[in-house]
C-alpha cells in the first residue's frame, strides 16, 4: 500500500497495483480518462509500445463498481498481459490460483473462478456474453448473469463462483484464436 501511495505522487493516475505470484505479472494499475492512452504510454506518461497495465476509465471508485476490468497487452515477449494466455492450461490455474491487487488503502487477493476466450462481437450479433461491458452491474440478475456465463465460457471447471456482493476482478488481453480475439481471467475477491 505504500508503495502505491508513493507512485501515486509521481502519477495520479496510478490507482493500483497488480501481481500474479511467480509469473511476469507485477505492474501498477492505471486508470485515465479514457481506454487509449495508457495503451500507448508507461506508467511514467511516456509514449511506449507496450502501454501500461490499465483499469477501465468508467470503473467509478465512489461506487465502488462490481468489477475492475483491467486490459493489458499481450506482447510476444512475455510482458504485460501476454503470460495470462498460459491460464489455458488448467495446470498453470493450479499453481497460480490468486490474482493480487493492491490499493492505497488495501491489499485484496482474487480467486480465479474462470478463464475463457472470447472476441469482440459485433453491435449486430445478439444473445452474446460482452463481458467487457460488465463493470457495474444494474441489478443482482444482471451480476448472477455475468458470473453465469464467465462459468460457462470457461476453458475447464474451477469450483471457486461469485456472489451477488462479491467483489470481481477481470483481466482482459488480446488472443489470436480469431480475429479481435480476447482472453480473459476472472477472480473473485477473497
Amino acid at each position: 500500500m505504500l508503495q502505491v501511495r508513493s507512485l501515486q505522487e509521481e502519477n495520479a493516475d496510478i490507482v493500483g497495483w497488480l501481481e500474479i505470484e511467480n509469473t511476469n505479472i507485477n505492474y501498477p494499475v492505471l486508470q485515465g480518462t479514457d481506454n487509449s492512452y495508457y495503451m500507448t504510454h508507461n506508467y511514467k506518461k511516456e509514449k511506449s509500445k507496450n502501454g501500461s497495465i490499465f483499469l477501465n476509465a468508467d470503473y467509478d471508485w465512489n461506487i465502488p463498481s462490481n468489477n475492475l476490468l483491467i486490459y493489458g497487452h499481450n506482447l510476444g515477449n512475455g510482458m504485460m498481459f501476454q503470460e495470462l494466455l498460459k491460464y489455458e492450461k488448467k495446470s498453470y490455474y493450479q499453481e497460480h490460483p490468486i490474482i493480487r491487487f493492491t490499493t492505497a488503502d488495501e491489499d485484496a487477493e482474487y480467486e480465479i473462478i474462470s478463464v475463457f476466450k472470447s472476441r469482440v462481437y459485433y453491435k449486430s450479433e445478439k444473445n452474446v456474453f460482452r463481458y467487457y461491458f460488465f463493470i457495474n452491474s444494474e441489478s443482482e440478475e444482471e451480476y448472477n448473469a455475468f458470473v453465469k456465463n464467465a462459468k460457462n465460457a470457461s476453458l475447464y471447471s474451477i469450483d471457486a463462483t461469485a456472489s451477488y456482493g462479491d467483489q470481481l476482478i477481470t483481466l482482459s488481453t488480446c488472443s489470436y484464436h480469431v480475429e479481435d480475439g480476447r482472453f480473459a481471467v476472472v477472480g473473485r475477491k477473497k
